[in-house]
């Protein structure tokens, strides 16, 4: 939690090797930490990622103090920022500068350097007013000219100036700020946004990229992103999320209302669980992605049905027919081409803990074929999804749907598939070992041996060679 406004927190610990530069740096001029070191100390959270921005010194001065300490990297020095290497860590040492728009989108900026620039002037062409903070590492003096600090305690995301609206990728910065940080927008705010809804086209997809991927991998409350989407308006650029508001569900089984709002605490429960904080960034963001996707296909299947004497809002397949609209979304966003089958098995069988009876337990085939047909994902994170899913109605929650999820994974876990689905025993080579001719039939035989081993017919290599002996085979299988 961000400390209160009458005291700050202890400073934030520095490398030694980074502090020793900016002890040199301090002889010629004046170093100050600045951006996401400064949010994340206030914030009490660990200071990581040093930004530094250095006053009253020419590049030239600059450059020659860095050198005295290690590889100093030429890449970006026309833009006034030398990156410094110590003990295999990257540092940003940048010269204040003045940007001035010169043409449409993200990357339309001509940027001069002015070391005669204030840290009130150079920070107001920052984003927001909780990254427009800067920190002397020295005399620990906050410099905080557009009162960052107060929006942060209050958890309120604001534009520093009206120049917010030159570059429209702050939108999205927005959107994974809130998500990240569990921040609200402040409403002037979210009307500049509105104001430049149309300026979406100019975004490279791969910064729009960069955004949704941070929103996914590192939320803490997702929910805060995707209402920032709604406030701006911008929501309009990704459908399917759009198509979500005003979405109905039969209320009994949904008390918390249409389908964004399911959504919106699906995310929220996902981002909550212990074990989705536990897995490894890429593999969170591939299931916030499946969560968030995962009723993609309902607006287009819900429909009203006479069920148990009176009407009620259903929506069959919903499940299937979400799987190509998550790949559309995807795709859209400019995600690895990896990150989309995972996404789309995990929507399309987010119904898989219903596929046995009441009262009985899931079968070994069952759960292995689910296993297979969920590859390249994992019956382990479909769990997780499963939870969130559940989770994502309050204040209804079903102990039978908690049984069922629990018992699918306790089974899988069981039979050591949780993880992977079942590896083929039956291999070519065994093929070729029992004397049959390497031919088109192969495939066929290997396909028809690897369902009988889902079915149970043979658990190890042994029973699976016995099963290949007893496989009819066709004249041209042998020599």
């Amino acid at each position: 939690m961000p400390h209160s406004p009458n005291s700050l927190p202890p400073q934030p610990a520095l490398p030694p090797d980074l502090l020793n530069a900016l002890r040199a740096v301090a002889q010629v001029g004046r170093p100050l930490l600045v951006g996401g070191c400064v949010r994340d100390w206030l914030a009490g959270r660990t200071a990581k990622d040093f930004d530094i921005e250095v006053y009253g010194v020419t590049p030239e001065q600059l450059a020659a103090t860095l050198d005295r300490f290690g590889a100093t990297d030429p890449v970006g020095r026309s833009f006034g920022v030398i990156k410094l290497r110590l003990s295999g860590v990257d540092y940003d040492f940048a010269l204040p500068r003045r940007e001035s728009k010169t043409a449409a989108g993200h990357r339309g900026f001509t940027v001069g350097v002015d070391p005669s620039l204030t840290p009130a002037e150079a920070l107001a062409r920052r984003d927001f007013t909780l990254n427009a903070m800067a920190l002397d590492p020295f005399t620990g003096e906050l410099i905080d000219p557009h009162n960052g600090r107060a929006d942060l305690a209050a958890g309120v995301l604001r534009h520093t100036s009206a120049a917010f609206v030159e570059d429209p990728l702050r939108v999205l910065r927005a959107m994974q700020f809130a998500g990240r940080f569990d921040l609200h927008l402040a409403p002037e705010s979210a009307a500049l946004c509105r104001s430049i809804t149309d300026t979406f086209a100019e975004l490279p997809v791969e910064r729009v990229w960069v955004e949704w991927e941070k929103w996914a991998a590192h939320s803490r409350r997702p929910s805060a992103g995707l209402r920032v989407l709604a406030e701006t308006g911008w929501i309009v650029h990704f459908p399917e999320i759009a198509a979500l508001m005003g979405t109905p569900q039969d209320p009994e089984w949904h008390p918390e209302g249409d389908v964004f709002v399911h959504t919106c605490h699906c995310c929220d429960a996902l981002a909550a669980l212990p074990d989705w904080q536990a897995l490894a960034a890429a593999t969170r963001r591939d299931l916030m992605f499946a969560i968030l996707a995962h009723d993609f296909g309902k607006p287009c299947t819900t429909r009203q049905e006479e069920k148990r004497g009176r009407l009620r809002w259903v929506s069959p397949d919903h499940d299937n027919a979400g799987g190509p609209l998550a790949d559309t979304f995807l795709a859209r966003l400019g995600s690895p081409l990896d990150t989309r089958p995972i996404v789309r098995a995990l929507v399309e069988n987010h119904f898989a803990h219903l596929g046995w009876p009441t009262g009985g337990e899931p079968a070994a085939p069952f759960l292995r074929r689910l296993a297979r047909r969920l590859t390249p994902a994992t019956i382990e994170q479909l769990v997780l999804i499963l939870w969130a899913d559940h989770l994502g109605r309050p204040p209804r929650r079903d102990p039978a749907s908690e049984h069922r999820i629990d018992q699918l994974a306790a089974a899988a876990r069981a039979l050591a598939i949780a993880d992977a689905a079942p590896k083929p025993l039956l291999l070519g080579r065994r093929l070729v070992a029992a004397g049959l001719v390497p031919g088109p039939r192969f495939r066929a035989i290997l396909a028809a041996a690897y369902e009988a081993q889902l079915d149970g017919a043979f658990t190890d290599e042994p029973g699976a060679t016995a099963w290949l002996a007893r496989y009819p085979t066709t004249p041209s299988d042998v020599p």
